[in-house]
């Protein structure tokens, strides 16, 4: 049976990718509450599990992991590797391009949308900023309507690995008070989330403690 530790507050994105496939995978796992408002990151407890003072970090038996993208490969792999991911490094390689992708492309143009309008106090945004995160983002969004356009999930029929980076951005991307595009097929995959349970219980929550909130 696994014995594993989460830490990282709710309302962190990164924490929320994780929440998610742990419970995709319908394991047991302690949650404690570290960063933003509960602090906690600074202390020499936590900073010998991540150096790098940042959540989230899991603790599975006597393994340490963190980095999100890294932590959910690692569940998937010991956990679940014929479904959120796969044995054959042919159709791993799907899953990872887009864990890849999202590392490297969406979620930095998704966190400089959100960073710059709603984590920023109205006075100190840079509009321009904003405008450029925006459009940068629209293409983010376009290239996933692409792949998405005759298919549920970015790999195959059925959920994996590959969704759940994107698929996190999406309740805040929608929701946060930008105008933004709604690709269609986005859109579509955005309400198939939204059906899932473990998806409505970690991703559509309310993040409003966090708005105008620079600080953490």
């Amino acid at each position: 049976m696994a014995n594993i530790t989460i830490w990282g507050r709710r309302s962190s994105f990164n924490v929320q990718k994780v929440l998610w496939v742990l419970d995709l995978l319908q394991l047991r796992y302690r949650h404690i509450e570290l960063g933003g408002r509960f602090g906690g990151l600074d202390t020499p407890e936590f900073e010998a599990l991540n150096p790098h003072k940042k959540v989230p970090v899991l603790q599975d038996d006597d393994l340490i992991v963190w980095e999100s993208h890294t932590i959910i490969r690692y569940l998937a792999a010991k956990y679940s590797s014929s479904t959120l991911w796969r044995e054959m490094p042919s159709q791993r390689s799907h899953i990872d391009r887009w864990l890849d992708w999202t590392a490297t492309r969406l979620q930095p143009d998704f966190m400089a949308l959100f960073w710059g309008y709603y984590r920023t106090p109205a006075a100190d945004r840079n509009q321009a900023a904003i405008q450029q995160a925006r459009e940068n983002c629209t293409r983010d969004y376009d290239l996933l309507n692409y792949h998405l356009h005759d298919s549920d999930f970015l790999y195959g029929d059925r959920l994996t690995l590959a969704d759940i980076p994107p698929g996190a951005t999406l309740h805040r991307y929608f929701t946060m008070g930008v105008d933004v595009p709604k690709p269609s097929n986005v859109v579509k995959f955005y309400q198939r989330l939204c059906e899932m349970e473990e998806y409505r219980r970690h991703i559509i929550i309310p993040y409003e403690e966090l708005f105008g909130r620079s600080a953490f």
